[in-house]
């Protein structure tokens, strides 16, 4: 068990959540800091998260049928204004290339920020007639957006994300797979991360720039705040139009398309820290730890220990566990806590004593405790990750259930954003109660909820319209 001394090199979680997750992140290897302001470098460690997190995605896409694609990094700079509301929300946060090879470019060329246009204009080109219908494409690429302020996997300059994009023919079709997309990223948090999320319809204020509609899935981190882990987006005609992916249809008519989009990036992985980490540093989801079981060798210079350990990881690797042996010269102190910090689910520690008596100590990461099983019992250890999984889910969902509290008035829903709690309240639909909401209590709209059943707009005391999750958010 980590030990004072090691605790105190994080900051404490309670006192400067902030601190302690820049803490964690730096020193547990995920991540370091780029040359330029506001870019990350993604270490090893952190990014076998990151493989993970990509490999069970990508089965669930192609399992419904997603194919992937890769477009180009640099798009013309005429493309970002062919559709006003697009340009216009990106237009502060856009990289631009105006010169290369020694001479100043004839246009100028944006950084993808994301790829509605250029896909957009590629689809322009592949879709003439309804049997082209539906075209649905996945990439998985870098974007960057040019932000003030940055926080590793939270909010960089340069992040790594999915995004893709369908096109249908009809609005119902795109609309439908809008649902789909939003529902297999809730599923995947859940079964994955381990992580509760609230998915729902974002506000006019909060949806994508040029979409008709934006749903979001929101997941509350250990201090209260809101994370907006994943979205999709339907665009009804907005970029057809503006990128003519037009089709002919069955009766012969000239039509165009129904597009939607959808996303999740590497803050992610943020998320999953800030949902589940403690005092000692991180702790992983089974599904996506680059090590699910460490074994550390006790007395390991001992005739025996270390091909006992060795043979333990082979028979769990062949179980498709990824395990891991310590062989290191380090004492097992310092492995203890170590491996605690980096989060891995499951600790094994087999010395001589434990291998004369047939058995070996299990220490699971998620609550600290210790039990034994049989040497070999590779069955015992799965369903421990099983559990792991499981409770960690369990503790997250129950933590954000008690942390959803109701308001009626401006004042109540103050209290409940200062108190660290997502707070439902109504609202007549109208801006300038949103805008008054972030104003006096600094909390937005995260998504809607389709109970609607707050009877008031918690800011003009009218009839309200909608139910919504509101929280101070990253």
């Amino acid at each position: 068990m980590a030990n004072d001394k090691f605790v105190s090199q994080i900051a404490d979680i309670e006192e400067d959540f902030p601190r302690w997750y820049t803490d964690v992140v730096v020193k547990t290897k995920l991540v370091d800091y780029g040359p330029v302001k506001g870019t990350m470098v993604i270490r090893p460690y952190g990014y076998a998260i990151w493989e993970n997190i990509q490999r069970e995605i990508d089965a669930r896409f192609k399992k419904a049928g997603v194919e992937n694609a890769y477009f180009p990094l640099l798009i013309p700079m005429s493309f970002m204004t062919k559709e006003a509301e697009h340009v216009e929300g990106f237009a502060p946060e856009v990289a631009v290339v105006t010169h290369a090879g020694g001479a100043k470019l004839e246009e100028p060329l944006v950084i993808r920020p994301t790829s509605e246009t250029i896909i957009g204009h590629m689809m322009g080109k592949w879709v003439e007639s309804w049997r082209d219908l539906p075209l649905r494409m996945n990439q998985w690429c870098n974007v960057m957006r040019w932000e003030k302020t940055t926080r590793p996997f939270l909010r960089t300059s340069e992040f790594l994300w999915q995004e893709g994009h369908s096109v249908y023919a009809t609005g119902e079709e795109a609309e439908a797979e809008t649902q789909d997309m939003l529902h297999l990223y809730e599923e995947f948090a859940k079964n994955v991360l381990c992580m509760p999320v609230l998915v729902g319809r974002k506000t006019e204020k909060e949806k994508f720039a040029g979409a008709v509609a934006t749903y979001g899935m929101e997941a509350m981190m250990h201090d209260g705040k809101s994370l907006q882990a994943g979205t999709t987006h339907y665009m009804g005609q907005n970029f057809a139009k503006a990128f003519g992916v037009q089709f002919t249809d069955k009766d012969g008519a000239l039509k165009y398309g129904y597009t939607m989009s959808y996303g999740v990036s590497t803050r992610l992985i943020g998320a999953l820290i800030m949902t589940h980490g403690d005092q000692r540093g991180l702790i992983l989801p089974p599904p996506v730890a680059p090590v699910q079981v460490v074994i550390v060798p006790i007395a390991q210079k001992k005739e025996g220990v270390l091909e006992a350990c060795n043979a333990l990881c082979e028979a769990l690797k062949g179980e498709g566990v990824r395990a891991k042996v310590d062989d290191s010269d380090n004492s097992p102190g310092w492995k203890f806590n170590e491996w605690e910090m980096k989060g891995v689910p499951v600790r094994i520690e087999l010395g001589p004593r434990d291998i004369e008596g047939g058995k070996m100590l299990l220490f699971r990461r998620d609550t600290c405790e210790k039990c034994e099983a049989a040497l070999g019992d590779t069955a015992c250890v799965k369903a421990l990750l099983n559990s792991i999984s499981r409770d960690l889910y369990g503790r997250a969902k129950a933590r954000m259930d008690e942390r959803i509290v109701g308001a009626n008035t401006l004042g109540e829903l103050l209290d409940g954003v200062n108190g660290g709690n997502f707070v439902r309240a109504g609202w007549c639909g109208e801006r300038a109660c949103e805008d008054k909401v972030k104003e006096f209590a600094q909390a937005t709209a995260r998504v809607l909820d389709e109970t609607n059943d707050m009877p008031v707009c918690v800011c003009c005391g009218k009839r309200a319209k909608h139910t919504v999750f509101f929280a101070r958010a990253y």
